[in-house]
């Protein structure tokens, strides 16, 4: 299972606000199964099989273009471990329990 954080930016707007960008890409993100994700305020990380995660990011990316936007910048980070299994939550967690000691 791979943890992946990704970013998906429009230039070109017409605005400076971009959060009814980011609800639509979100919108993508809700009707696929077999993944997870959590918006933050600097993009939003994505849980579960990677073929799937980059499948969503790639409809994720047209989003933009969709809505206007003139161009579109897409960062992805990628954490896929195969030696033992990795969550969202799991890693969160294990920083949270060694500010604890």
């Amino acid at each position: 299972m791979a943890i992946v954080e990704t970013t998906i930016v429009p230039l070109g707007t017409a605005t400076t606000s971009i959060s009814h960008y980011v609800a639509a890409c979100h919108k993508v993100l809700q009707e696929q199964k077999g993944i997870q994700y959590q918006l933050t305020p600097m993009g939003t990380i994505i849980e579960g099989d990677l073929d799937l995660i980059l499948q969503a990011i790639r409809k994720m990316h047209e989003v933009p273009f969709q809505e206007g936007a003139l161009r579109v910048s897409t960062t992805i980070k990628i954490d896929d471990r195969r030696d033992k299994a990795a969550s969202m939550e799991g890693k969160v967690n294990a920083v949270q329990e060694k500010l604890i000691k």
